[in-house]
């Protein structure tokens, strides 16, 4: 009996002029309290991806990036979500 079954996933950076906009709550760093709205937007597109799929962005420490990560049932299906996740994120940061 497995306790953990790998998924495929990906990460990617989005880059954005000022990585201090995107704040994670402090308890846990997988939600993005700020720019507002933001967050029901991966909601939606982790949705969209499937049963199992889950994604998170929170901001570099060290560069104008906001990391995005995302898994998903299926290879294409985790690249996707994670470039819808990336675009989300490049069009918050263009606000």
């Amino acid at each position: 009996l497995a306790l953990y079954s790998d998924v495929p996933s990906l990460q990617m950076k989005a880059k954005v002029p000022d990585r201090t906009d995107f704040v994670t709550d402090a308890d846990n760093e997988a939600i993005c309290v700020s720019p507002t709205g933001l967050q029901g937007q991966i909601d939606k597109a982790v949705a969209a991806a499937g049963a199992g799929a889950r994604a998170f962005a929170r901001p570099s420490g060290t560069e104008d990036v906001v990391r995005v990560y995302a898994e998903a049932a299926t290879p294409e299906a985790a690249t996707a979500l994670a470039e819808e996740v990336t675009r989300l994120v490049t069009a918050a940061g263009a606000k």
